[in-house]
């Protein structure tokens, strides 16, 4: 007669304790992932634009700072807003324009852009480079809120 052939039972591998393990540090790192996001998202930001060159000091020139928006622009120090449709016709930005261009030794202009303010930008950026301004601009994200610091005000924090 015939043996039968018998083989010993195949060794099993169970996947469940590394399964488990590996469930465990994907929900881990989801809730990392969403306290992050929420605490970034949550804050609104506040930048604070210094005109200076690359020794810390801006002796040569002073800056003069406006925002474009999508709907206009907004002039500092004074936070006067001026509508996309009334650029050309604004005595405001005109004064601003004629001063910057009698004084073009000393002073030049920062332009902080918004995301949907591009548009805004370039109709400034025409007539701004029209006078024969120096300007400088800074992309800056939509919720930032913005912070022109003086030099008066950075004489009063050197002082503290």
């Amino acid at each position: 007669m015939r043996r039968r052939s018998f083989s010993p039972p195949a060794t099993e591998i169970e996947l469940f304790p590394f399964l488990s393990v590996l469930a465990c540090t994907i929900g881990t790192l989801i809730l990392l992932i969403i306290v992050l996001t929420t605490q970034i998202f949550g804050e609104q930001q506040s930048v604070t634009i210094i005109a200076k060159s690359e020794t810390g000091k801006n002796a040569s020139k002073k800056p003069r700072y406006i925002e474009c928006r999508q709907d206009g622009i907004i002039i500092y120090p004074q936070e006067e807003f001026i509508p996309q449709q009334y650029l050309k016709l604004s005595d405001t930005l005109l004064e601003l324009l004629l001063t910057l261009k009698q004084n073009k030794d000393k002073e030049y202009l920062i332009v902080a852009v918004r995301p949907d303010g591009i548009e805004t930008f370039q109709q400034v950026r025409g007539l701004i480079e029209k006078q024969g301004i120096d300007i400088g601009y800074e992309p800056i994200d939509q919720n930032w809120k913005i912070k022109i610091e003086t030099e008066t005000d950075a004489k009063k924090t050197k002082t503290k």
